[in-house]
């Protein structure tokens, strides 16, 4: 299996999709995703699903990585670019500016794609891709550890695909 995007150029993800863009939800979170395409996805791959997380963020947060998007249930192989925003065809978890951390967003606004802001210095964000035997059973605004739950058992594949984006 193999994951692209569009969106991230010479391993540097293009400016508009963090804090640098120009689309913003109303607390000032970027909120314009991420395009990538799956290809070479295995003989029974009914969904993807897909963790942007950044691992980077370890210092700043006290101990924990900063999800930025996760979503499920996806059918197709390619998400265009704000997709996240737009797309109704998958389901859609919380990300961490739901946390204390990110100032407690409303659920509602964190069950979409929360783009890149590092605090401190150029960070590399990891879009996990799994290619699943199944579609899974998880309603908007899913946790991190739901979604693993859900997964166990059932990734035929999986890909990541990291980019610098910098502050």
């Amino acid at each position: 299996m193999n994951v692209t995007s569009s969106g991230i150029v010479n391993g540097v993800i293009q400016p508009q999709y963090g804090g640098h863009g120009t689309q913003f939800n109303e607390n000032g979170i970027p909120t314009y995703s991420l395009p990538f395409k799956v290809e070479d996805t295995p003989q029974g791959t009914v969904s993807i699903a897909i963790v942007l997380e950044d691992k980077d963020a370890y210092p700043v947060t006290g101990g924990f990585a900063w999800i930025h998007w996760l979503a499920a249930n996806i059918t197709r192989f390619e998400i265009k670019e704000n997709e996240s925003q737009t797309a109704d065809d998958f389901v859609q978890g919380r990300n961490s500016w739901t946390s204390i951390q990110g100032g407690e967003q409303s659920t509602e606004l964190s069950c979409y794609y929360g783009g890149m802001t590092p605090p401190d210095k150029p960070h590399v964000y990891e879009l996990h891709v799994y290619a699943l035997d199944k579609m899974l059973e998880l309603e908007k605004g899913f946790l991190l550890n739901e979604l693993h739950r859900e997964m166990d058992g059932h990734i035929l594949d999986q890909f990541t695909l990291k980019g610098i984006y910098e502050n």
